[in-house]
């Protein structure tokens, strides 16, 4: 069985309302590292509280561990399993110490002190922030705050990282900071479900999930960026870089349609 899994999922916030996600299956394996993309309204958010049980389907069933959301009994465990970062992390903040901050989640598990300390410093270490961790949150840059957020739930430990649109209020400097921690957790082992609008973000996942109303319409990996048409249809701005090549391509040059970095779209104009 998947680690998680959804099943034939429908949702909608109101009764009567169109659903925000449709008929949705797929699973997710530990180790994983899956980018959820589409426009704003595509049931990408929606999906993130499905998974940690913060919604529970209308009909169809997610699972986690075997766990289903649906069991109230079961929740606790379900969200030791699944951590979400939020776009905001002046929203996720309980303390005014960071390492206060930090210790928040573990011990909400009941775990003891010098437990919880091994887990701040691991946590914090992990981000690239344990030197500031006598510090006060609110004098840091948005690329260290939303570090830090990852950090308060990493200490909980959890086997899967969703990033909700995390990246989202940060400048590009700050996205980059991010995108580095998570790649460098993933490689760790740690599975993470990124959800993005910055297909240049999508492009670092192992597997790509194209999200329109509600629904899957393409899953795989960056072959997706060969459908540059069906993605425009779908509301998802190509990057540059992508739209460059695809040109190229229908001008007759032999370049890949699967580019979408700057170095990527420079190696291939050299070679040309």
């Amino acid at each position: 069985m998947a680690f998680v899994e959804f099943d034939k999922v429908n949702f909608s916030y109101r009764e009567g309302e169109k659903n925000a996600v449709s008929d949705l299956s797929f699973s997710l394996e530990k180790g994983d590292f899956v980018a959820l993309v589409g426009h704003n309204g595509s049931g990408k958010s929606t999906i993130a509280k499905l998974m940690n049980g913060l919604l529970v389907p209308t009909s169809g069933k997610v699972t986690v561990d075997g766990m289903s959301t649906e069991n109230e009994a079961s929740l606790f465990d379900i969200r030791k399993h699944i951590g979400v970062v939020f776009q905001n992390p002046d929203n996720q903040m309980v303390a005014t110490i960071i390492e206060d901050d930090i210790a928040f989640g573990p011990e909400n598990l009941g775990l003891p002190s010098e437990k919880i300390r091994e887990r701040v410093d691991w946590a914090l270490s992990s981000v690239g922030m344990l030197e500031y961790k006598k510090g006060t949150p609110f004098r840091l840059s948005g690329g260290q705050k939303q570090r830090i957020a990852i950090a308060g739930i990493l200490a909980i430990r959890p086997d899967v990282l969703v990033l909700d649109e995390s990246t989202a209020m940060l400048d590009p400097e700050g996205r980059r900071e991010v995108m580095k921690v998570v790649s460098e957790l993933n490689a760790l082992g740690m599975a993470v479900v990124m959800i993005t609008h910055f297909m240049e973000e999508a492009a670092l996942a192992k597997r790509i999930i194209v999200l329109n109303e509600g629904r899957i319409i393409f899953d795989g990996g960056r072959e997706i960026f060969a459908h540059a048409e069906e993605l425009n249809a779908a509301g998802i701005e190509l990057p540059v870089c992508t739209s460059v090549a695809a040109r190229l391509k229908k001008m007759g040059y032999d370049i890949s349609e699967q580019i979408v970095l700057p170095e990527e779209l420079a190696e291939a104009l050299c070679r040309l």
